[in-house]
């Protein structure tokens, strides 16, 4: 804000979409305190993904996305298998 003040006080557009941009990241901020830091909502609570896991119902990986081509290439690397698994 201090350089578009000092720089460019008659640049309207300018402090329009900061003062926009703050007040998203402000937003953002409130809605994380709400969600007690966590970025996403939980689908399922952990006591039901952790028997689901135990059952087989479910499988525990890690999700790689290939950050090039994000919406088209992803893997997951299954808990105890050395190869990758896809889907």
């Amino acid at each position: 804000q201090n350089y578009l003040d000092n720089f460019w006080p008659d640049l309207k557009a300018a402090h329009e979409l900061f003062d926009s941009i703050l007040q998203a990241r402000r937003e953002r901020e409130s809605e994380n305190q709400e969600n007690n830091g966590k970025e996403y909502p939980e689908h399922l609570p952990v006591e039901i993904l952790e028997a689901g896991i135990k059952s087989g119902r479910y499988i525990q990986g890690t999700l790689n996305v290939n950050k090039h081509r994000a919406q088209l290439e992803a893997f997951v690397r299954l808990e105890g298998f050395g190869r990758k698994e896809t889907g």
